[in-house]
């Protein structure tokens, strides 16, 4: 079995900072206002020119948006509440400030290669939520495989059971595809892909 960053199989992610009753912001979403399905969510973000360059959670994009950062140029019909106020769930936010943003790959994590794969396992083609899936090494680490993008990606517990310390082709299984770096490239599609599902996005990535 094989996960990056560990010796063995991905930890359940732990509770989130924010989650906890001290010391939060001014402002800060209290615990039981939070519905962790809709923070997770999807948020398309602009740059200052209207131009998409990211997508974040719900949770990240209202932070950006109560510390001043960005502000909301389309919301859900869905609001979260604060011990002072309600805030509308946002679907696009853009920044407040141009930001340059390099031509290059992103950094290598486990947030992001799931984020390249779909949160698909590239074993059984399932879509899982993140705490579903683990990361795994097409080539063990135990044969020279590296932490790469090219050697990672995303794994069911199942599948990454069932493969143990073995490359696909000793397991009898296939990867349903090649893994490639996250690129500006790569971001860009799935900004488009998930904007077939939200008709808010649209107008921002299709022209």
């Amino acid at each position: 079995m094989n996960s990056f960053g560990h010796g063995g199989r991905t930890s359940r992610p732990k509770t989130l900072p924010e989650a906890r009753e001290e010391k939060r912001p001014p402002g800060a979403l209290s615990p039981s206002a939070r519905k962790p399905a809709i923070m997770q969510e999807p948020v398309l973000v602009l740059n200052a020119t209207f131009e998409p360059i990211n997508v974040t959670a719900v949770r990240r994009a209202m932070v950006l948006m109560i510390k001043g950062v960005a502000q909301a140029e389309e919301v859900n019909h869905t609001q979260v509440h604060s011990a002072s106020r309600a805030l509308p769930v946002p679907s696009v936010i853009r920044l407040l400030a141009y930001r340059h943003i390099p031509q290059q790959t992103r950094a290598l994590s486990r947030k992001n290669i799931l984020l390249r794969d779909r949160n698909t396992c590239q074993f059984c083609s399932r879509t899982l939520p993140a705490s579903e899936l683990t990361l795994d090494h097409v080539v063990p680490r135990s044969r020279g495989g590296r932490s790469s993008w090219e050697n990672l990606v995303a794994c069911c517990y199942h599948c990454n059971n069932s493969k143990g310390d073995r490359t696909p082709e000793e397991a009898g299984i296939a990867l349903t595809r090649r893994p490639r770096p996250f690129t500006l490239h790569t971001s860009r599609q799935l900004m488009r892909l998930i904007g077939n599902k939200d008709e808010k996005w649209r107008k921002y990535l299709f022209y």
